[in-house]
């Protein structure tokens, strides 16, 4: 199953939105946008004017300063509206589903057969129950797997129709409710109460279009409020101004009505940018949503945008992630055949693709055959993070360990065996074309190195050169060598890199960059990433992680992509330009409508005024007319822009000031002289001049 992406133009879309905008009429809801309030006051007044002396140029105002709040209120619950309907293809997941609740006496091993389980409703299931999820059942609540593994359909969360499969330990253990088992069965341990499940938390996210307001957005909000308190208190003072200068000229001018006082503070004030400011976040966050990425916040859609600094892990990320055994180099001493079989006995119960790779390589190089090994006594020494290597134990006694090099070298040392120079060359070889050396030892002697090829990703390079011209440094995080992590970083055009690193090493680095004043963003799947998730300002965690790394992440992707990372920051900046350019062209809008509607309010009281009348339009009241009808237009034609975003361009900060100058500032100010002069021939076409 797939999202339906509805258009701008979809009645689906705008139907809504249009009893959302009346709704929106709500005095409560009005305030929030002071600068808006300030317009629907006007249009209460202007009408309540009307209503006491009915004419038809009071009824012309008030009725497009009532446009100008509707479009506003439109434009923010068009936004909405998409949030809405995404949430709305989500709430379908929840649906009245039942569970295997385990009963609290299982442990983990226990055939399906001896399960013993109750049938009850998933909305009544506790974080720390256990439930038995067999093929065709969907699951009934997020959890971690802790026993047995299964192939689950995933594409009511993710899109995307190819299974997954999800099985006890490592970071592929996570499930999430509404999604279905296609086969097998496994054993889930819930981890969430009833409404705090993935799905709730994705509907509540996408749903609350009064999301927090950013930094930026705040500060915005105040400029342009005191903007409006400074053109408020000129309007006030020039009433009393206009009455003086009417009786001083003995009455050849005549004061300024209330009529155009109020037309005039809406034509100055920043509506444009005020009426857009809500709808341009609550888009933000919906265009990460269609790229299959919830934001918890906006706060953290807008930290994108000003990311100086992207710590990409380089497996699966920079790289394809599907190390393969490529060679096998022996070590003076040995022959290739005995590497080779040393190799792939430690491999035999080695399940990752690199150990399945070298029991492969074997097979085909030296015709080694997989053996049965665990009926023979042999005992397998599984992988841990802090030995970082596995092997088995013969029943002749033998250990035959493999690994990372300086892992290896420790197990030689401590058995009374010497680390070898060749061996280390071995390494050191490997390293330096950019593959991965595992050491293989039997006993205390070294036998030689397994090469271990990972390939770096197509079109990374170049797009981590547009990241470098935006002033963003990249920086690969791996757990290889720092030989190994040298070469691939060159091959991959990263900034900087991060080797053998840790957790603890990840979160140093992220307060390092944090001190220096740079905002850090960052990518992770597993439990041992969470502290550093936590601690970066954009923190991507992966639908197919772990929750620990789910809950640290103030963004989760859905698609389990780590390269989405690149998208979300370009979406961020996508948000930034757009506010930005916006908020250039209302300012140069403002400044155009001066000529059309300043001459034409004051020019009964100070009839000279008629020499600015540089747009020749046909009388004041048509100019006046005009002004307040663009400024209700314009609102209207900007909407796409604000939804859709203005084009992303990966450029520096002095180009795009350039360009939005050019584009927007200077369009902000040609726009309104063309607008208002063509609703002024329209109207005086019209007779109504």
């Amino acid at each position: 199953m797939t999202r339906k992406t509805l258009t701008l133009f979809d009645p689906a879309l705008w139907r809504p939105a249009l009893i959302g905008a009346l709704r929106k009429l709500d005095p409560r809801a009005q305030i929030r946008n002071p600068v808006m309030f300030v317009v629907y006051v006007g249009s209460a007044f202007t009408t309540a004017l009307w209503f006491a002396r009915p004419e038809g140029f009071t009824l012309a105002v008030a009725l497009w300063l009532w446009f100008t709040v509707l479009f506003a209120n439109f434009a923010e619950a068009l936004a909405e509206g998409r949030s809405q309907a995404q949430a709305a293809s989500l709430r379908g997941l929840k649906r009245k589903t039942w569970a295997k609740k385990l009963d609290g006496a299982f442990k983990a091993g226990t055939p399906r057969s001896a399960m013993r389980w109750l049938p009850i409703e998933a909305d009544s299931l506790r974080k720390g129950d256990v439930v038995l999820i067999e093929a065709g059942d969907t699951v009934p609540a997020d959890g971690e797997v802790t026993d047995g593994v299964a192939s689950v359909d995933e594409s009511a969360i993710t899109g995307e129709s190819a299974p997954v499969i999800r099985e006890s330990g490592g970071d592929f253990s996570a499930v999430t409710g509404g999604t279905r088992v296609l086969s097998d069965a496994v054993v889930v341990r819930v981890s969430t109460n009833p409404g705090e499940t993935f799905v709730d938390r994705m509907i509540a996210m996408v749903e609350n279009a009064r999301r927090q307001r950013t930094p930026n957005e705040i500060a915005l909000t105040i400029l342009l409020v005191a903007l409006t308190l400074v053109f408020l208190g000129v309007v006030v003072t020039l009433l009393p101004f206009s009455t003086f200068s009417a009786q001083a000229s003995g009455g050849a001018g005549q004061p300024v009505g209330l009529v155009v006082l109020v037309a005039l503070l809406v034509c100055l004030i920043p509506t444009t940018i005020a009426g857009l400011l809500s709808a341009i976040g609550v888009a933000g966050m919906s265009r990460l949503m269609q790229a299959n990425v919830i934001a918890t916040s906006g706060r953290a859609v807008e930290a994108a945008g000003d990311v100086d600094v992207l710590l990409l892990d380089k497996t699966g990320t920079i790289t394809l992630g599907n190390r393969q055994a490529a060679a096998f180099l022996p070590a003076p001493g040995a022959s290739e055949g005995a590497l080779a079989d040393a190799a792939q006995l430690a491999s035999l119960a080695d399940e990752t693709p690199e150990g399945r790779s070298i029991a492969v390589l074997a097979k085909q190089r030296h015709g080694l055959r997989e053996r049965e090994l665990q009926s023979m006594g042999a005992h397998f020494v599984s992988f841990s993070a802090q030995t970082r290597m596995s092997g088995v134990d013969l029943a002749d006694g033998r250990q035959i360990r493999k690994g990372a090099a300086d892992a290896i070298r420790r197990h030689v040392e401590s058995l009374g065996g010497a680390w070898s120079a060749p061996v280390q060359a071995l390494v050191d070889d490997v390293a330096r074309r950019g593959s991965t050396p595992l050491v293989v030892a039997e006993g205390a002697r070294a036998l030689g190195v397994v090469e271990l090829k990972d390939i770096v990703k197509g079109g990374l390079k170049e797009r981590f050169a547009e990241l470098r011209r935006m002033g963003i440094q990249t920086v690969m995080v791996t757990g290889d060598n720092r030989l190994t992590a040298a070469a691939i970083a060159a091959e991959a055009g990263v900034d900087d890199f991060l080797a053998e690193a840790t957790p603890e090493a990840k979160l140093a680095l992220i307060r390092e960059h944090q001190a220096r004043g740079r905002l850090v963003a960052m990518t992770g799947d597993g439990t041992n990433d969470a502290p550093a998730l936590a601690q970066a300002d954009v923190a991507v965690a992966m639908n197919t992680g772990t929750q620990a790394a789910k809950e640290a992440g103030n963004m989760v992707d859905l698609d389990s992509n780590p390269t989405k990372l690149i998208e979300i920051v370009e979406t961020g900046k996508r948000l930034l330009m757009t506010r930005g350019a916006l908020t250039t062209f209302s300012i140069a809008n403002d400044v155009a409508k001066y000529f059309a509607i300043v001459p034409a309010a004051f020019v009964t009281t100070y009839p000279q005024l008629q020499a600015l009348n540089v747009m020749q339009l046909a009388s004041p009241t048509s100019a006046i007319v005009s002004a307040v009808v663009f400024n209700a237009l314009v609102i209207v034609a900007l909407i796409p822009v604000a939804l859709k975003g203005v084009p992303y361009r990966a450029v520096g900060a002095a180009s795009l000031l350039r360009r939005n100058l050019a584009v927007y500032g200077l369009g902000g100010v040609v726009v309104p002289f063309i607008g208002i002069k063509a609703i002024d021939l329209l109207i005086a076409g019209l007779g109504l001049a």
